[in-house]
């Protein structure tokens, strides 16, 4: 069923600085996710999959490559006469030299005359670097039934997390009373997924308002949706049930590319009701050498292992040298790893080589470490 009365936006502008090299020249949106996908492609998907046909992908930080990669609307069936997937980048100058996005709420009124271009009835705001499936259609219903000025999603997550998000606490029949961002002493456990529906002209007159208001931060979190609880409208808590990975930090990013190994991941790559749609990469099959060992792998198309892979995920065209050991890794498109080099919990970036020999990362390491760059061998 098409939403022809709702409009997507994609907050994709972020720095993701937490993710290190890897995002250095590589919007967060843009980084590469289980074994050949991007990050991106899964609001994309999401939204071709739920009937939305118009979406705005919101760009900023090192945009390049991730302009070129939404513009091909093809890739999620929204390229027809009345669908479409369009990069908006700032248009504003947040001080003489540079230009931003200032707020979350900043890169949606830039962007006010694009909107209203189409006369939406609702609007979806979404952000750009999460890992979920999520039927929005669903959501939207929920909002119309509870005939909401704002709905919002969450999710339930551990206590000892709450304090890292942004904390919905509800009346107990789904009614949004009170918004904390980032509590240190959290009153519920019912996260922010920073995915919004709004009554487009309701939040019109809000963000014309904060476009004016020189003490606003001009975001979401911490002035659209307190304004809307001030002023008494009714927000509701659309609870999320499934998976949902915030992958802002390596540990996360190699969390989530290792949840595919588990057999009962609620995310389901194949599950043929919902693909999750993305670059058609021209590759040769995968190779796997006679002596190779493989012990629970998620392998894709185009690696090659001649020597052991355990417990790993390897991105498109992985390579894996005789008598190599890969464990408790994800090798990401075009990594290296040379004979006899061994590996362990780490995190190699696109391209990166492992020289002859070497030896990265430890099994009793705390955090995951980032290979960003090629090391060299040992002779």
């Amino acid at each position: 069923m098409k939403q022809n009365n709702m409009l997507a936006m994609i907050l994709a502008g972020g720095r993701g600085s937490r993710l290190h090299d890897l995002t250095n020249k590589v919007a967060k949106p843009a980084v590469s996710y289980g074994g050949k996908y991007r990050i991106v492609d899964f609001p994309l998907s999401n939204c071709a999959n739920s009937g939305i046909d118009i979406v705005g992908v919101l760009t900023q930080y090192e945009s390049v490559l991730l302009n070129s990669y939404v513009a091909a609307g093809r890739r999620w069936g929204l390229d027809t006469k009345d669908s479409g997937v369009f990069v908006l980048p700032p248009r504003e100058k947040a001080d003489a030299n540079l230009d931003v996005y200032r707020g979350t709420a900043d890169a949606i009124s830039q962007n006010i005359d694009f909107i209203d271009s189409y006369d939406p009835e609702y609007l979806l705001i979404l952000s750009g670097d999460h890992i979920y499936k999520m039927n929005y259609a669903k959501m939207l219903a929920c909002h119309k039934e509870k005939n909401a000025d704002a709905t919002i999603a969450v999710i339930s997550v551990p206590l000892k997390e709450a304090s890292r998000f942004g904390i919905m606490n509800t009346d107990g029949k789904g009614r949004i009373i009170e918004f904390e961002e980032k509590p240190a002493q959290p009153k519920s456990t019912l996260a922010s997924m920073g995915i919004y529906i709004f009554n487009w002209k309701t939040l019109r007159q809000l963000l014309i308002a904060d476009m004016n208001d020189p003490d606003s931060h001009h975001d979401f979190g911490k002035d659209i949706i307190p304004t809307l609880l001030n002023d008494g409208k009714t927000l509701i808590a659309y609870e999320f049930e499934g998976y949902w990975k915030d992958v802002g930090t390596i540990d996360s990013l190699w969390e989530a590319n290792m949840d595919l190994l588990d057999e009962k991941n609620e995310l389901d790559l194949h599950d043929s009701t919902w693909k999750i749609y993305t670059e058609d990469v021209t590759a040769l099959p995968q190779y796997i050498g006679p002596d190779a060992k493989i012990n629970r792998a998620f392998i894709t198309q185009g690696c090659r292992i001649e020597g052991e892979v355990k417990n790993s995920v390897l991105f498109t065209g992985a390579v894996v040298g005789a008598g190599a050991k890969v464990i408790d890794t994800v090798l990401m498109p075009g990594s290296v790893v040379e004979e006899g080099a061994v590996i362990t919990r780490a995190l190699v970036a696109d391209g990166v080589t492992i020289g002859k020999n070497a030896v990265v990362g430890s099994a009793d390491s705390e955090n995951i470490e980032l290979v960003a760059k090629n090391v060299k061998g040992v002779e």
